[in-house]
């Protein structure tokens, strides 16, 4: 299957593994089982101490040390060259407590020369102060494809399609946000069934999304000037973007210098890169299906991207591959650490390790094959999910705690690729147009749900025909890519012409981000707060059951670069009866089963430093805020002070102590809360 092979990032971002089976914690005085097998990055490995030794850790400051403090690891680590040692999540004044709830405070990165990172690893693991330790791990691509650029002509000639919400020329060509069944229809045989879609039309109509709803991409970088995307990118308003390397102020203080447009954690700095030599433009193609600006008169709409402007959810920026370069374990759990700490309540991830059932004659090195062997070769990225999980959202806010969501593969194997196999994520599998199994995609074991994934091998056929499209003139679909996904892409991987077509597991994926994203704006627009688990498991008992539509087989192409042509193949779908996951992710009858779900919000309690300041918009916890004014009074003034300005309220720390408080609407409605002043970070010894 040489063009899926070509295509992984697109087709689902697949990547290889990072570690295999190992023992759990050794017994004392008993090496670690370390797999050499898989590339880690020599002269680093993480460390997860013991609490017993935490008071020990705290000579190592914010910058690193070159002592643990920890007498045995010192001694180990004496037969090293020059090593340091740091935190692996940095300080967060705001979330530092939970940080330390949490357990991750107690993870380290050392750094050393001299000797092989697996060979300390095993000395480390024999110490009863170490509760874990591992080599960090790269994360390799094993893609290389770009997206098929819609062509100028195409751009240039499309209208926007008569009897729809929005004004965006491209939607006609979207059949995964509205699927009439008109396209990829060929000598009278379709394969484009109507409502194959993610049912979002009539969702629309009870929210377009709320920019109080942030989701996370970690991927390659984000074009964040796109046109369609410019004004649903996150900002974090009290940070300055990035100028030059001699400007690296983190204004903030959440541990990450530049971070106005969210980070890039693999060249660690605020600088968001999205066409490098190697990139494909696959952060930016994500983006756009979640929330590119609906109505706006400009190329794609999306699932949740507002209405001209107004209302969209936001992305948040989590760069964890750039160019050629790959990833470590370590900077993705920076990033998912980062965006819970930071209000992302949906994780998306469009990518995975390469399926346990994956065949490695195709796909090389096979991933995990069961969620044990996973977690216990990847505690710190299996602890760091559970914190997105519990720790992202706010009880006070719409959402509370995260959903993380991946795509499930596409080694068109009989399982997903872990993490989204975990029972503690959601894995997507991906359909082509007339509800089918993507001729790629993972099913089975761990999956999920599924959603519009789009099949370019599907429809390789439609390369030598001319797609008539109502209203919209001659379209020629190159590669079938009309059987693709349609999204935003940079200049640079489009042909200028910012529009392209990709698909794989990693477009299906971004549409549940989208629908959930939707589903959490409709709560927050009803001033209500719902757990995110009840939500995740809502996504699943709403979606539309499929296996009604196949036949027995489907047919598809795949490319043999022998003969450098295309040959038929059949897939028989029985084997895929049940293993799709609960069906197809349905936007209108997920927002339906919302309406008056959860508890209504509460004015919430406030926590704000010595001398500084706490802002909140107080109208998003009261049913018709919007059009009210409010007013605090405060116990005692000596320990905070309250000003009222553009709608927003802020608290002023003044000293320590907690006071209680009374917030009165001009509807008349009151609610006591408590504000507490503590100390920041560094007067508690936090490091």
């Amino acid at each position: 299957m040489t063009v899926a092979l070509a295509m992984m990032f697109g087709l689902g971002g697949c990547l290889n593994d990072l570690g295999a089976e190992q023992d759990a914690r050794p017994e004392e005085g008993k090496d670690s089982v370390v797999n050499e097998a898989f590339e880690y990055v020599e002269g680093e490995l993480f460390v997860k101490f013991s609490p017993e030794v935490e008071a020990m850790l705290g000579n190592i400051s914010r910058s690193g040390a070159t002592r643990s403090g920890v007498p045995s690891v010192d001694e180990v680590l004496d037969i090293v060259e020059g090593y340091h040692i740091e935190r692996v999540f940095p300080v967060d004044s705001r979330h530092e407590q939970r940080t330390r709830n949490s357990g991750l405070h107690l993870w380290h990165i050392v750094k050393f020369k001299g000797e092989s990172a697996a060979e300390v690893a095993k000395k480390l693991s024999r110490l009863g102060e170490v509760q874990s330790v591992g080599l960090n791990y790269t994360i390799s691509r094993n893609y290389s494809g770009k997206s098929t650029p819609l062509s100028a002509e195409s751009l240039s000639r499309s209208t926007a399609k008569a009897g729809s919400k929005w004004n965006d020329p491209l939607l006609r060509y979207q059949w995964d946000i509205i699927n009439d069944g008109t396209l990829l229809v060929k000598d009278g045989i379709s394969k484009s069934v109507k409502d194959a879609d993610v049912q979002v039309e009539k969702a629309w109509d009870k929210t377009v999304g709320s920019p109080e709803i942030i989701v996370a991409v970690l991927d390659e970088g984000v074009w964040i000037e796109h046109p369609d995307l410019q004004n649903n990118i996150w900002v974090n308003e009290n940070e300055i973007a990035y100028t030059n390397e001699d400007n690296k102020a983190d204004n903030d203080g959440n541990g990450y210098s530049n971070d106005r447009y969210g980070y890039n954690f693999v060249d660690q700095t605020g600088k968001i890169n999205w066409a490098r030599s190697g990139d494909t433009g696959h952060g930016t193609h994500v983006a756009g299906v979640i929330a590119a600006v609906n109505n706006n008169g400009v190329g794609i709409s999306s699932i949740a991207g507002g209405n001209n402007g107004i209302g969209g959810v936001k992305i948040m920026p989590c760069q964890v591959f750039s160019g050629y370069n790959g990833s470590t374990a370590i900077q993705i759990v920076r990033a998912m650490k980062y965006a819970a700490d930071n209000g992302a309540v949906i994780l998306q991830c469009s990518w995975g390790y390469n399926s346990g059932a994956s065949n490695p004659y195709d796909y090389g090195q096979s991933g995990y094959t069961s969620q044990e062997i996973w977690e216990q070769a990847n505690p710190l990225q299996k602890e760091a999910m559970e914190y997105f999980i519990h720790q992202a959202g706010s009880p006070s806010g719409p959402i509370d705690g995260g959903i993380t969501v991946w795509a499930a593969g596409n080694e068109f194997a009989p399982m997903a690729g872990f993490p989204g196999a975990a029972d503690i994520a959601v894995s997507v599998a991906a359909i082509a147009a007339d509800y089918t199994p993507a001729s790629y995609t993972n099913y089975s074991t761990g999956v999920t749900i599924s959603a519009p994934g789009g099949d370019q091998e599907y429809c390789w056929e439609y390369d030598e025909s001319i797609i008539k499209v109502p209203g919209a003139g001659d379209l020629n679909a190159a590669i079938g890519s009309l059987g693709g996904i349609l999204s935003t892409m940079p200049l640079e991987f489009s042909e200028n012409v910012g529009y392209g077509y990709m698909d794989g597991t990693s477009m299906a994926c971004p549409h549940v981000s989208g629908v959930l994203a939707l589903a959490a704006s409709h709560i927050a627009n009803q001033h209500r707060i719902v757990k995110a688990s009840e939500l995740q498991q809502l996504l699943h008992t709403t979606a539309t059951p499929i296996e009604s539509f196949w036949p027995a087989k489907k047919m598809f192409y795949i490319y043999l670069q022998e003969i450098r042509n295309y040959i038929a193949d059949s897939m028989p779908l029985n084997k895929y009866k049940g293993g799709m996951g609960s069906g197809l992710v349905n936007a209108t009858a997920l927002l339906n089963k919302l309406d008056g779900v959860g508890t209504p919000m509460t004015f919430p309690n406030i926590y704000v430093g010595v001398g500084e300041k706490s802002t909140v918009l107080p109208a998003r916890y009261f049913v018709g805020g919007e059009g009210m004014t409010f007013s605090v009074s405060i116990e005692n003034e000596a320990i905070a002070t309250c000003t009222s300005a553009n709608g927003k309220l802020t608290f002023e720390g003044l000293k320590s102590g907690s006071t209680s408080a009374t917030i009165t609407t001009s509807g008349g409605t009151t609610q006591k809360f408590l504000i507490t002043v503590r100390q920041g970070a560094g007067n508690l010894g936090w490091m």
